[in-house]
């Protein structure tokens, strides 16, 4: 859930600046909280989740949240210099974050998060080590244990798969494979900072990234860790295949628009994906755009057959973003043809709808308001 009114404001306006108060869980949820999907049904990005689920955990532990993390997380792996609240340890060794432009590094303002249980530890790299062997080791580290085993693999199953060639979903951990290795990961993102952990748990490797002042890396960190999980696993990149036969004999099933369910709030995907996505034939070559304002991702994509057995799945090569391929795989239903597109970088599954609906022509109308008002500031 985001009130519209928090769209624009920092972190959705899940924050306050340092030194205002801090509202609790049952002042800023006052409104009530929405069902946005239906568990199991469709994947969509949310602190909400995660912050309910922190107070449940006070509410039934009797503790707060940031005992509770100490008590049963943070001290048994080792991690003295990690807090879920600024404490004063915290304090005395707080990075600044930093925002990269033209004119160099500026200093961001900075907040807290009132949605602490989506995501508001602060750590060390040497206390995220810790945490990293115990990801690595069933649960456990040198210092101590936070997780039975059993708990720990149930958490990097899959939970929400919308399509058996998709890695899906665990609990709170992205999947993927790499070169038949299962690896899982996270990223964090705020205002002057970005972290990254890759870990491969059948082979006892980890890869973590840090930074409190990079341009953009959110997009690039995350191609970078794994590139280095890559090297270390032996693995080489996924690129876009050549040897793989295209058959245009499927595309007219193919094209068309698809739908990103969700609501117009749904900042996070829309702000990637706008209205859906469209498939087309352009030039001889089967192309994937997002239908959104941003040119670059309006322009489309190539869409590269990558399975010489399975001709509806293709991959997209998004290096100029830095974020590297990824996979596109589409569903189909017998009799009925193509129904759904899935993504493998993002689990996010797109509903095909008719053409009549597609709203493609509001978004060439948003792309020519936009050159005009660039060929107004041009000639002033």
């Amino acid at each position: 859930m985001v009130h519209p009114s928090g769209l624009l404001r920092p972190l959705f306006g899940e924050s306050v600046k340092v030194g205002r108060p801090m509202p609790s869980l049952a002042d800023y949820y006052r409104r009530g909280l929405r069902i946005q999907a239906e568990p199991g049904t469709r994947f969509t990005y949310t602190d909400h989740g995660f912050a309910t689920l922190g107070q449940l955990v006070e509410d039934v532990s009797g503790k707060a949240l940031d005992r509770y993390l100490r008590e049963r997380v943070f001290e048994p792996l080792g991690m003295a210099n990690t807090d879920l609240v600024r404490s004063e340890l915290v304090r005395s060794h707080l990075a600044t974050g930093y925002k990269l432009g033209s004119h160099g590094a500026r200093a961001v303002t900075d907040y807290e998060v009132v949605t602490a249980g989506a995501g508001s530890v602060y750590s060390t790299t040497g206390d995220m080590g810790r945490y990293v062997a115990a990801l690595l080791g069933g649960g456990t580290c040198e210092h101590g244990s936070m997780l039975e085993p059993a708990t720990l693999a149930t958490m990097f199953q899959p939970h929400y798969q919308p399509d058996p060639r998709i890695p899906g979903m665990g609990l709170a951990f992205w999947r993927s494979t790499v070169g038949g290795h299962l690896v899982v990961e996270h990223g964090g993102i705020l205002p002057g900072f970005n972290s990254q952990i890759f870990v491969a748990p059948d082979d006892g490797v980890g890869v973590m990234a840090f930074t409190n002042g990079a341009r953009r890396a959110m997009l690039w960190l995350p191609g970078e860790t794994a590139g280095l999980l890559r090297h270390l696993l032996g693995v080489p990149d996924e690129g876009i295949r050549t040897d793989v036969a295209h058959h245009p004999g499927i595309w007219g099933d193919i094209c068309g628009w698809y739908h990103l369910p969700g609501r117009l709030t749904d900042v996070r995907a829309r702000s990637m994906l706008g209205a859906g996505v469209e498939v087309v034939a352009r030039r001889g070559r089967l192309m994937l755009r997002a239908l959104t304002p941003v040119p670059a991702l309006y322009r489309g994509l190539p869409l590269h057959p990558d399975d010489d057995k399975d001709p509806y799945v293709f991959r997209i090569d998004l290096s100029e973003f830095g974020i590297g391929t990824g996979r596109v795989v589409f569903s189909r239903q017998p009799g009925v043809g193509t129904t759904a597109v899935h993504f493998d970088l993002i689990p996010l599954s797109l509903r095909k709808r008719p053409n009549v609906q597609n709203p493609r022509p509001w978004v060439n109308g948003a792309l020519a308001v936009r050159r005009s008002r660039r060929g107004r500031r041009s000639v002033r």
